[in-house]
């Protein structure tokens, strides 16, 4: 796989376009990152760090509106890639849809969000888009 934080989005993407309410993802340090920030941020319900073998898996629980029973991610993009990756300073910190969605970075001070990184004055690589 050349691309495992592009494959851990397509499968969360995937699995909401199927309304599912569980997917399970291989796990590496950088997912589980990741993972927490969506979390946190409140766009997944919960999530489980399972150590089965080398590698384990993430079970992600995803959210949806009981009413409408649409999912509280409505997209989620890749930005940097293997072949092209995509840096930023703190000064020029992406804004994804005017402020309300978030862009997650790896910094030299661990993964965080955009607006963490920008209050820390540090950037990094941009990974993706949420919102």
């Amino acid at each position: 796989m050349t691309d495992p934080i592009a494959d851990y989005l397509t499968r969360l993407r995937n699995a909401i376009m199927a309304h599912h309410r569980v997917v399970e993802v291989p796990a590496s340090n950088l997912k589980k990152s990741i993972t927490k920030i969506l979390f946190e941020k409140g766009y997944i319900l919960n999530y489980k760090f399972i150590e089965d073998g080398p590698q384990g898996t993430i079970k992600v629980a995803l959210k949806y509106d009981p009413v409408t029973k649409k999912s509280a991610i409505k997209k989620l993009k890749r930005v940097s890639t293997p072949g092209l990756r995509q840096y930023t300073g703190y000064k020029e910190m992406p804004r994804v849809i005017n402020g309300l969605g978030i862009a997650i970075l790896s910094t030299s001070k661990g993964v965080m969000t955009d607006k963490e990184a920008a209050t820390e004055k540090i950037g990094g690589e941009v990974l993706c888009y949420v919102y």
